[in-house]
């Protein structure tokens, strides 16, 4: 089982959501986002947040269409995202990807890639990616992973969202390193780009931001 969730970010930002509909998918809207997923005819299985993002028509629909509804308090310490992230990591699917959760509010957005971080240093193993029309995010702890070359986002970048990351290693692109200190705030891992199918990146110490990117058309 692979869970989607959609937010309630600017709808401009989202890729084709049809692309991401399959048969082993459980999809849970956040927010606004159980709206805009209704109204894409694409079928919501569970709704979370305290839904002050719609009005009382729109929330009736919601009702109407989704068969399991959380409705919370504004006034908590998570966001409605989190509370949805953790419910989905406590299913332990295959894979979890967001939607909805860039573009608007640089709060939110910054937000959100924050959830990306936490799951890692409770030692979770599901993989967990941002998904938007543009960009492709997720963060990895040190190790040794495998990468292969997409023509949809060719673009790859790697942030530091620790202090450092100790030896970072780069084969098969056009931007090689081999065993890089690279201190948060570094630039130099910005745009590479896969010269090869595939390729690896490793790093022995610290915590990466991986980022898939393409130019907008």
């Amino acid at each position: 089982m692979k869970i989607n969730l959609l937010a309630g970010g600017p709808q401009q930002y989202l890729p084709n959501l049809s692309d991401y509909c399959f048969d082993d998918v459980l999809w849970i809207g956040v927010d606004r986002g159980a709206y805009t997923l209704i109204k894409k005819g694409i079928a919501i299985d569970y709704a979370f947040g305290d839904f002050d993002s719609v009005d009382e028509s729109q929330y009736s629909i919601i009702k109407q269409h989704v068969p399991h509804l959380q409705r919370v308090k504004p006034e908590k310490d998570e966001t409605d995202m989190e509370l949805a992230l953790l419910w989905a990591i406590e299913q332990k699917p295959e894979e979890i990807t967001i939607f909805g959760a860039t573009g608007g509010r640089l709060d939110h957005f910054f937000a959100n890639t924050q959830l990306l971080i936490q799951p890692l240093l409770n030692d979770t193993l599901v993989p967990i990616r941002i998904v938007d029309k543009q960009n492709q995010i997720m963060v990895k702890k040190s190790g040794h992973y495998q990468i292969a070359k997409e023509s949809t986002y060719p673009y790859i970048s790697f942030i530091p969202v620790t202090e450092s990351v100790k030896n970072l290693t780069l084969t098969g692109f056009k931007y090689p390193l081999t065993n890089r200190f690279v201190p948060f705030g570094s630039t130099l891992c910005i745009s590479n780009e896969l010269i090869n199918d595939n390729g690896t990146f490793s790093f022995d110490k610290g915590i990466l931001m991986v980022i898939r990117s393409k130019d907008e058309k």
